[in-house]
């Protein structure tokens, strides 16, 4: 199945600054900005574009619950996770399996924008945080049922 970058996250821990950064000295444009209180998540989200390039910058907003807390106390900010987008994500995910890659079942969820995504496990990807996603807009979207 064919994978496209679709963007990189960021996580940051002053999202004001961060946004100033990557307008000023990047030139970049600030397309959505929202907060995601989900569990599992609980992250303020800046989606930026650089020429055509997405970038989202994730920053805590729950300093004892959110996944980027936790990054952020163990790696530091920077990069988080590297996004790739794919056809259909059921399909991707039944690749995965046939491959003996795990995912993370509990990052399962469809975002606001209608971004369905899943993180693959680290321990499979040489500890890189990846996203597989897709957009299933006006396609007939089948459910997606992980086995547990």
């Amino acid at each position: 199945m064919k994978k496209e970058l679709d963007h990189t996250g960021i996580a940051v821990r002053n999202m004001e600054r961060s946004i100033e950064f990557y307008e000023k000295v990047l030139g970049a444009v600030l397309i959505d900005r929202y907060i995601s209180e989900a569990p599992g998540v609980e992250s303020e989200i800046a989606v930026m574009e650089v020429n055509g390039a997405r970038t989202e910058l994730l920053a805590p907003v729950n300093n004892t619950t959110s996944p980027i807390a936790r990054f952020i106390k163990q790696k530091g900010k920077g990069v988080h996770h590297i996004a790739y987008r794919v056809d259909n994500l059921g399909e991707a995910l039944a690749e995965l399996e046939q491959q003996g890659i795990r995912v993370m079942p509990e990052t399962l969820r469809t975002n606001k924008h209608g971004r369905r995504l899943i993180y693959l496990n680290p321990a499979d990807t040489e500890g890189t945080i990846i996203e597989f996603c897709d957009y299933p807009g006006n396609m007939e979207a089948q459910p997606i049922h992980l086995e547990r």
